[in-house]
């Protein structure tokens, strides 16, 4: 069962915006740390931006200053905020969280299916 849904990409201009969504099921009790993940085509998967459970966060150097992650805990929900976007931004986009199941309160490990962002010159 997909635990984490990615929503949000699409095609768009350089110097656009796109905003991303990474949902937590009903399985999942509570989200703790999150990062969103990207993977150019032909290029290994990276990591773009970090939000840690106590709401630290961390980017790329590539996207800092023009992405933000956030969260929304009542929602269960991570969100990235993409800003004046590059054509070297264009992949797919993945959520991966330490999550707390709903029945146990256990931690673990999860990936999203993710969701393609491309970004055209």
């Amino acid at each position: 069962q997909v635990q984490l849904v990615e929503s949000g990409g699409g095609l768009v201009q350089a110097g656009g915006s796109l905003s991303l969504s990474c949902v937590a099921s009903e399985r999942i009790f509570r989200l703790n740390a999150v990062g969103w993940y990207r993977q150019a085509p032909g290029k290994q998967r990276e990591l773009v931006a970090h939000i840690s459970s106590g709401g630290s966060t961390n980017y790329a150097g590539s996207v800092k200053g023009r992405f933000t992650i956030s969260r929304d805990n009542a929602k269960n929900t991570v969100f990235l905020q993409m800003n004046t976007l590059k054509p070297e931004d264009t992949g797919g986009y993945y959520c991966y969280a330490q999550a707390s199941s709903y029945d146990t309160h256990r931690e673990y490990d999860t990936w999203g299916q993710g969701t393609q962002v491309t970004v055209s010159s």
